[in-house]
């Protein structure tokens, strides 16, 4: 079982002046290291406090630069915002920085405004998406550069620096929607996912038609899933209790602003369908009960309580899994998230 730690950067509704937020959280990349985790990840989000990391693949850069083994991973570059051909080739500059240690993750890209701030249209997403991530990979793998898609084109051309070594075995796609999951099976990319829906819901909609997907074209057995959760470990049941809900509530409330979780405009941009018909069980249900199950489907506890909840997970996924640890969220402090990240591994990782 691996257990990666992702960084956020959530300057949680701009309380804190930014600097306070970058450096609290390389301190974390650097704990984690100490720590023993066996990868470290950063997300791709521009604009807005929500998340603060328009170049995860630079960020990643300074942390291969202060530590010695963790593994580094991108999660995710959000590919229709990107030049595939860059995207490739900063992968390649990061592995050769890094030793061999970066880690390909993409994703899609949900928000609008931050679609509208890059002036694409988000009925282009999965055309860019799938283009894009092809694209990367081939480069990746061959050692050049070439497309004439109907969104990119540019002629072939090296890849130099070329990385350590191809990355079949290291790429990674989120996938919470069905046609999000199978074409995360089509990329050969082990499936990631942030938790916001129960596991079992989940296990239908996203896990099952992936790992149906990746059968269908190869003879292989489809990677376990990398299953992402705001996790916040604390050795008094009650206060974990109570300040971990306390956070995840917090985060869910940003992400519902972030995202226009209950917006009708998901209806009608194609490739986001399924978000459309989530949007309109949302409003049915108010975010209030949606913040209830967020909260559920969540990690916090004394560290027996999430070694019981993480084997509660696999029990419902019907597989084993990786464990990707979100740290810090909301009103959460740096000291208390130093503490959670610093007992989890103590405590909770050696039971797997």
């Amino acid at each position: 079982m691996h257990f990666g730690l992702l960084s956020i950067f959530q300057n949680y509704r701009d309380e804190q002046d930014d600097r306070d937020i970058m450096q609290g959280e390389l301190a974390l990349a650097k704990l984690a290291d100490e720590l023993g985790y066996g990868s470290y990840w950063a997300t791709e989000h521009h604009f807005f406090g929500y998340s603060m990391c328009p170049d995860n693949l630079q960020w990643l850069a300074q942390v291969a630069g202060t530590t010695s083994r963790i593994k580094l991973g991108t999660g995710a570059v959000i590919m229709p915002w990107n030049d595939p051909y860059r995207v490739a080739a900063k992968m390649a500059l990061l592995d050769q920085q890094s030793g061999g240690r970066a880690l390909l993750g993409f994703g899609r890209g949900l928000s609008r405004r931050e679609y509208e701030r890059f002036d694409i249209p988000m009925d282009e997403a999965r055309g860019r998406f799938d283009q894009g991530t092809a694209l990367v990979l081939e480069a990746l793998n061959k050692g050049f550069f070439e497309a004439d898609t109907e969104y990119f084109q540019h002629p072939r051309c090296e890849l130099r620096p070329r990385p350590t070594a191809g990355f079949d075995d290291r790429v990674y796609s989120i996938g919470v929607s069905p046609d999000s999951a199978i074409q995360a099976a089509v990329l050969g990319a082990q499936l990631m996912v942030l938790a916001q829906q129960p596991w079992e819901l989940f296990r239908e909609q996203a896990l099952v038609p992936y790992q149906e997907k990746w059968r269908a074209l190869r003879d292989t057995q489809p990677p376990v899933p990398f299953a992402g959760q705001l996790v916040y470990c604390d050795s008094d049941s009650g206060r974990a209790k109570e300040l971990g809900t306390k956070y995840v509530k917090e985060y869910f409330a940003t992400v519902a602003e972030h995202y226009d979780i209950g917006g009708k405009h998901f209806k009608d941009t194609k490739g986001y369908e399924y978000y459309g018909n989530a949007a309109e069980a949302i409003e049915a249900m108010g975010l209030d009960t949606l913040a209830e199950i967020y909260a559920g489907v969540n990690t916090f506890g004394t560290p027996d309580e999430i070694v019981e909840q993480l084997r509660h997970q696999k029990s419902v996924l019907g597989v084993d899994h990786d464990v990707l640890v979100i740290p810090k969220y909301g009103s959460m402090t740096q000291a208390e998230a130093e503490a959670s990240v610093s007992l989890f591994a103590r405590e909770v990782i050696p039971n797997f």
